[in-house]
């Protein structure tokens, strides 16, 4: 172990506190400063060795203090020198890494320096991590890694990010991310194979992907520059959007971008032959009904009974359907008639009229998602082509976004399954998770994503998820996460078992972390890092995008004249 020449003594072990292992404080040398997250080195030297040991340590508070005062109106006195008095700093260092593995305490009066270079890498483990990729900037402007070993499957897999909507930009991160994986150079040769997949459920932030920044300025430029990522937007995106209510042409229904947007439906043959009637009932709550058996029975002679009409129509029996509302007709008059066994034997009435109250329910949520009377319906199936697709559900409904989120899922993984292969990678962005894999309950969606968390990594697909609020999440969910990521928290939330891997004085900055600053744990690291990342380089509003690339001046700025 080398000593570090350019790194200047920062202070010294002091006394008057308890040193550990784990923790310590250091006085900092007068001229000096620290701030929080500072990485820092002491070497000790033990009887019978003739290495040292080198402590690695983070510092994680600091105080400042009057040593000679005992109350509090000293001040006065000490600042027009009738009371003799110094100020010292001191820091709150928790230990990080020991090299070798002697776990021991540093002895008060070591001298401790800055942790730079080669010494910053072994403090935070990045020395280990033989592919890593950039994800944010420390206070200090260095680069924070993140090992991506525990990112595409090889050790691990998943990310959970939590924060307060609109402040803690949980999205924004994870498209970040995406960005850093793309460009890095860390995904080798399979990164033009690599996909990933982006529900946008709010507003239209995310149809401007593939555009530039008009408000990225040189300062930001620099801080991708610093992170060894380009400055730009996304050059492979596909964008997917429903159609328009009532529209026979299927047009997508989109307010602020028109050009480059596909609508998405499926047919009513799909809608039969995939099985795709549970993802209408996929309320937490309906798992526990009985009317969910009827559920399951129709689901089956659909698949078995449904037959073709051409252009995604069926025909059920002797009615031919072309839209959704036919189809619910056609499946009511079998349920509630005496003949067949549609619902199933021995279900009472009560159970049947659940089930159809609830199927006539979904008509207006998704008859423009399921239909059969446009021609060509294959140009309209979510056939993702392009290295990162967006499926936009903002505008759809609850029980619309839960039947879109569910179906999508469900075939997307089941192709993975069919290649057994986890080449090529696959993430998948989900926000407001707490609504698909809700702590309490069963659904289809649920079920989904519990089998992408346990068993995605070994077939490739990775789940970025993000919520407000981790508590309300499936436990199994967010244990499958290696990397976990909090930006800002409420108050209330960041007190919860949940994110008992923050220490309590990332868990209080967390209840004031301001937007782009977000706080990493990942398994390697005994600490989490507080981490920056730059102001995105592609649009998220319609205004953003740079003239003559699809923004306002080409569309018609539907913000123009409002703040």
């Amino acid at each position: 172990m080398s000593e570090q020449p350019n790194s200047p003594p920062i202070g010294r072990v002091i006394g008057t506190d308890p040193a550990t292992p784990l923790e310590f404080w250091v006085a900092v040398s007068e001229g000096c400063f620290l701030q929080l997250d500072d990485v820092l080195v002491l070497e000790r030297k033990l009887p019978g060795r003739s290495q040292p040991v080198r402590i690695y340590g983070m510092v994680a508070d600091l105080r400042a203090r009057h040593e000679g005062a005992r109350f509090d109106s000293d001040v006065f006195l000490i600042e027009d020198g009738v009371l003799p008095a110094q100020v010292t700093e001191a820091a709150r260092v928790l230990a990080t890494r020991f090299e070798p593995e002697v776990y021991v305490a540093p002895v008060p009066g070591e001298v401790v320096r800055k942790a730079t270079g080669d010494a910053r890498d072994q403090a935070l483990f990045f020395d280990g991590m033989k592919r890593k990729i950039p994800v944010g900037l420390s206070r200090d402007g260095e680069i924070i890694h993140a090992n991506l070993e525990f990112l595409d499957g090889t050790r691990g897999a998943h990310v959970n990010i939590s924060g307060v909507s609109g402040v803690a930009t949980k999205t924004s991160y994870a498209v970040f991310l995406l960005h850093s994986l793309f460009t890095s150079g860390q995904l080798g040769g399979g990164t033009h194979n690599t996909r990933a997949l982006i529900f946008n459920v709010k507003g239209e932030d995310l149809l401007f992907l593939d555009r530039a920044n008009r408000n990225l300025d040189g300062e930001q430029q620099g801080r991708y520059a610093a992170l060894g990522l380009p400055a730009q937007p996304f050059d492979s995106v596909e964008l997917w959007a429903p159609p328009r209510q009532g529209d026979p042409s299927a047009a997508p229904s989109t307010g602020s971008r028109a050009d480059g947007v596909s609508s998405f439906f499926w047919t009513l043959e799909e809608f039969c032959t995939d099985e795709l009637l549970p993802f209408l009932f996929a309320d937490a709550d309906d798992d526990r009904q009985q009317y969910t058996i009827v559920v399951h029975n129709v689901t089956a002679k659909l698949r078995r009974e449904a037959r073709p009409a051409g252009d995604g129509g069926v025909r059920v029996g002797g009615v031919t359907c072309r839209t959704f509302g036919q189809l619910i007709e056609a499946i009511s008059d079998r349920v509630e008639g005496d003949e067949g066994d549609w619902a199933g034997r021995a279900i009472g009435g009560g159970t049947i009229n659940a089930f159809v109250r609830r199927l006539h329910a979904a008509r207006k949520d998704v008859r423009h998602l399921v239909r059969g009377d446009v021609p060509n319906p294959g140009k309209h199936r979510l056939d993702f082509q392009e290295q990162l697709a967006v499926v936009d559900i903002a505008k759809l409904s609850r029980r619309a976004q839960r039947f879109v989120v569910g179906v999508v899922l469900r075939k997307t993984f089941q192709r993975k399954e069919e290649t057994g292969s986890r080449e090529p990678l696959l993430f998948v962005v989900l926000d407001e998770l707490n609504k698909y894999a809700p702590r309490e309950g069963r659904s289809p969606i649920k079920e989904i994503l519990l089998d992408i968390a346990e068993r995605g990594r070994s077939l490739g697909v990775i789940l970025i998820g993000a919520q407000q609020t981790a508590s309300e999440v499936e436990r199994r969910v967010i244990a499958n996460s290696s990397l976990r990521v909090v930006g800002r928290l409420d108050s209330a939330e960041a007190g919860r078992p949940e994110y008992a891997f923050l220490p309590p004085a990332h868990r209080q900055r967390a209840t004031i972390s301001k937007p782009g600053t977000m706080i990493l744990s990942q398994p390697e690291l005994p600490v989490p890092l507080v981490l920056e990342f730059p102001f995105p380089a592609w649009a998220t509003r319609p205004d953003e995008a740079v003239a003559g690339s699809g923004g306002p001046e080409d569309i018609g700025d539907p913000f123009e004249g409002l703040e």
